[in-house]
């Protein structure tokens, strides 16, 4: 009888011990999951530029330890050997340095323009203009040397195509403020 009794405890042991494990594969698998994809998941969010910060249309946003203010959007026309339907566009911003640990802070600066439906353009060195000596690029004023209280002008070339010039805002993104950006509104706006 004693032997009975052995059988039937440990029986129960078991199946309990059976159900305690099912359970924590309950647990266990998702949790492993998660911690498996938090990398893909940090990588995903740090490197675009998903959350727009909207400014509006004279007014300067603190971004990458400056403040960053659009000055101008227009097309540049009278150009030769472009795609046909595209225009060339200018975005001048004009920046008041804070941090002037540019070479951190502004790190992965990538100035784009995005349409009504999503599009981005980033900017391009094909269509080369002849610039004033002042302004720079976004890249470029990276390693300029400024210094705090300095204003930077700063000018992006696009080319985008004609029908969705009608639609477009400049933006800029940073790795430092990744995954914010920053989304200037126009004046019509």
């Amino acid at each position: 009888m004693t032997a009975q009794v052995l059988d039937r405890e440990s029986g129960t042991s078991e199946r309990t011990w059976r159900r305690r494990s099912l359970w924590s594969l309950v647990l266990l698998i998702p949790l492993s999951l998660a911690i498996g994809s938090y990398d893909s998941v940090k990588a995903l969010l740090g490197d675009n530029d998903l959350f727009p910060r909207r400014v509006a249309w004279g007014e300067s946003a603190r971004f990458g330890g400056s403040d960053w203010k659009l000055t101008d959007l227009r097309g540049a026309f009278g150009m030769s050997k472009l795609p046909p339907d595209s225009v060339p566009v200018l975005a001048d911003f004009q920046v008041k340095i804070g941090d002037p640990d540019l070479q951190h802070r502004w790190l992965g600066c990538k100035a784009m323009l995005i349409d009504k439906d999503g599009r981005r353009w980033l900017s391009t060195s094909v269509v080369s203009l002849k610039t004033p000596d002042n302004v720079q690029t976004c890249t470029s004023a990276i390693f300029s040397g400024a210094k705090s209280g300095d204003t930077l002008n700063l000018r992006e070339t696009f080319l985008v195509p004609k029908e969705a010039t009608k639609s477009i805002r400049p933006a800029v993104g940073i790795a430092s403020e990744r995954p914010h950006f920053l989304l200037f509104q126009l004046e019509k706006d």
